[in-house]
């Protein structure tokens, strides 16, 4: 049964008329008799991934047996004084899951071979016929699965968990690109896994359930929300495999003005106060400030971080001024920058290149030391 609660009525009226006309293409699981409970191998490495991870593994009536597959430990910071271990792996850990991790360049991740019982381990490159009780999930994994992996398994048993409306947003940050577009709401779908010569996140629809996004919502607040309704989502599909009553419908047409959810670039963090409004840049910080700062340029060419923004009441007792010229507050402690049509963007804390973050009184008055300043205010490009 296809999961659908109103978010966009556009979208809602779509899947409908598509689901009447592709009714003889659309996958069914049916039967008399309930199906065993399946044997999953969950793909995923974040805390988006956890939460999905921790609604299924609490639902034991699914599963008979489940194991992880996620990245390997990798050492980062200066001289790799860091260990970055996978969310999911200690998750897992925890919970007295097997963990499974895979190759950490993606060229060898190609011959990676999946555990028991998805494959035979007496002869490891020989794999044991599709199984109807083994089932692939994959929740923000961030890899591409060969054709010979998803073949491991039947068709109808390769899902991922995806946080949007498809075909809105598809690709690796929809989360992201949903907040920097303003939007006012979303969801996850729970659909097919397709080989990538079929396209990205473009598999068949076995549920969906819409969301609305919060006033002020980041992504880290947001994918929380997302990844547990995700989770109840995926439970309620394979609830309805086993009872022989769930169906996948294909989705919609992709048209011109579908927003697609490309990977986040340092381009995308680099504001430009010409055409950016205030707004637009408090959103962009809202959405990809946990992975990348939100940055800007000084005149003398190094790169300035912008930290804790919000947008500022409107200043016009400060005459015309262009985008980009920035101003310290005394009575709110920040820094003021003039945005596009003409609002203001707050900023409470920088850091410039190869410096430590400072307060904004901190911050300006090592600027005022080094003569930046044009009539008390400052230019940035």
């Amino acid at each position: 049964m296809l999961t659908q609660t109103f978010y966009n009525s556009a979208w809602v009226t779509s899947m409908r008329r598509h689901a009447l006309k592709n009714c003889l293409s659309a996958h069914f699981y049916s039967g008399d008799a309930k199906k065993k409970p399946f044997d999953i191998l969950f793909f995923g490495r974040d805390e988006f991934s956890c939460n999905v991870f921790k609604q299924l593994h609490d639902a034991r009536d699914v599963w008979q047996s489940v194991s992880i597959a996620t990245n390997p430990d990798v050492k980062t910071g200066r001289r790799g004084s860091h260990l970055s271990i996978s969310p999911l792996k200690l998750l897992g850990e925890s919970l007295e899951v097997p963990v499974h991790t895979i190759p950490q360049r993606k060229v060898d991740f190609r011959g990676w071979i999946p555990p028991a019982p998805f494959v035979n381990t007496n002869e490891a490159h020989v794999s044991v016929p599709a199984s109807e009780t083994h089932l692939l999930v994959t929740a923000s994994f961030g890899r591409i699965l060969r054709p010979s992996l998803l073949h491991l398994f039947l068709p109808g048993q390769r899902l991922n968990v995806h946080p949007s409306l498809l075909p809105a947003y598809r690709g690796p940050a929809p989360i992201q690109r949903a907040l920097m577009r303003g939007e006012r709401g979303t969801g996850v779908c729970v659909i097919d896994m397709m080989e990538k010569k079929e396209g990205i996140d473009a598999g068949s629809v076995w549920g969906c359930e819409s969301m609305v996004v919060p006033e002020n919502a980041t992504f880290s607040s947001l994918s929380v929300e997302l990844a547990r309704t995700g989770g109840d989502l995926l439970v309620t599909v394979l609830r309805d495999m086993l009872l022989g009553n769930a169906r996948s419908i294909p989705q919609p047409p992709v048209l011109p003005t579908t927003p697609h959810a490309s990977a986040i670039s340092a381009s995308d963090a680099h504001v430009d106060f010409t055409s950016q409004t205030a707004l637009d840049i408090v959103r962009l910080s809202r959405a990809i400030s946990h992975q990348r700062p939100i940055t800007t340029t000084m005149l003398d060419g190094r790169t300035l971080q912008l930290h804790h923004v919000s947008v500022s009441v409107s200043h016009n007792d400060m005459g015309p001024v262009e985008p980009g010229w920035a101003v310290y507050a005394p009575h709110t402690r920040t820094i003021l920058i003039n945005c596009a049509d003409g609002e203001w963007l707050s900023v409470l804390k920088l850091k410039t290149q190869d410096r430590a973050l400072l307060a904004a009184k901190e911050w300006w008055n090592g600027v005022k030391g080094l003569g930046l300043l044009h009539e008390g205010m400052l230019k940035l490009c």
